[in-house]
């Protein structure tokens, strides 16, 4: 794993929960707050692709639980099982995602609703079943939403409508449940370097044309979201919620025209 400063921060004797934790963002995130002293378990589908993951992280500070985030009984396991465990529940980093690209009329209907199922339904269902357990620690609740949640993308509709619903979903739940002590944020990465995305971060004609549009001149890697993650679940972010925090090296900064 690429090293961190996650020594700015601590999170000793917190259970953090990450979904879709397998790979990517999910797996530098719970790398991140494992070492920064936190309890975590990540889950995902692929049992192989979770030990694989754990492998990777901070010996005794990490488990895995396979969960389909869709299926609403599959959750409830999943919080079961965190709660028997460990008693408590201060951190939910709702990553759990798929994408699809292409223009409305070439996605068929079973992608949609494999997409919604999880990026949408997922959450809905995730938040459900975490929101009462972190308003008794005072905890964080916190999501992956995209730029792709804030504005639209070419050929990306199906994938936009996603983003954007978690990025609502996000908004009215901070109101809902700030008078009950909890917080509740996404990150809004652009184009990262993540397994989803290969096929355009892999090809360096593709990767350079929106490296045009970053200010900082490179592509996200999974680690740079992970430390946002990390603060807004901090004490540095008690004050911070309702926030759809773009983690994009200055890709929104730019009105939209091309550079010259």
């Amino acid at each position: 794993m690429t090293a961190h400063n996650e020594s700015r921060f601590d999170f000793s004797d917190s259970v953090v929960l990450v979904t879709g934790g397998g790979s990517g963002i999910g797996l530098a995130t719970a790398d991140a707050f494992a070492k920064a002293g936190a309890t975590v378990i990540i889950t995902g589908r692929n049992q192989d692709k979770l030990d694989r993951a754990l492998a990777q992280l901070p010996e005794n500070r990490a488990t895995g639980v396979r969960t389909d985030i869709g299926d609403p009984a599959d959750v409830e396991r999943l919080v079961s099982t965190v709660i028997d465990r460990y008693g408590r529940l201060d951190v939910v980093v709702s990553n759990a995602a798929g994408y699809v690209s292409g223009e409305i009329t070439d996605v068929s209907t079973a992608d949609w609703e494999a997409l919604r199922q999880t990026n949408i339904d997922g959450f809905f269902h995730l938040a459900k079943a975490t929101l009462p357990l972190l308003a008794q620690t005072g905890g964080s609740f916190t999501a992956t939403s995209s730029v792709s949640g804030l504005a639209g993308d070419w050929k990306g509709a199906v994938y936009d409508a996603t983003k954007g619903a978690v990025s609502l979903f996000v908004r009215a739940l901070a109101l809902d449940w700030g008078p009950r002590g909890v917080r509740v944020n996404a990150v809004a990465p652009s184009l990262t370097r993540t397994g989803p995305v290969a096929g355009v971060t892999g090809n360096a004609e593709l990767a350079a044309k929106f490296e045009e549009r970053v200010a900082l001149g490179r592509l996200g890697e999974p680690e740079d979201v992970a430390l946002v993650f990390l603060f807004l679940a901090s004490d540095a972010a008690r004050y911070v919620t309702g926030v759809i925090l773009p983690v994009d090296g200055g890709t929104s900064a730019s009105n939209g025209q091309a550079r010259v």
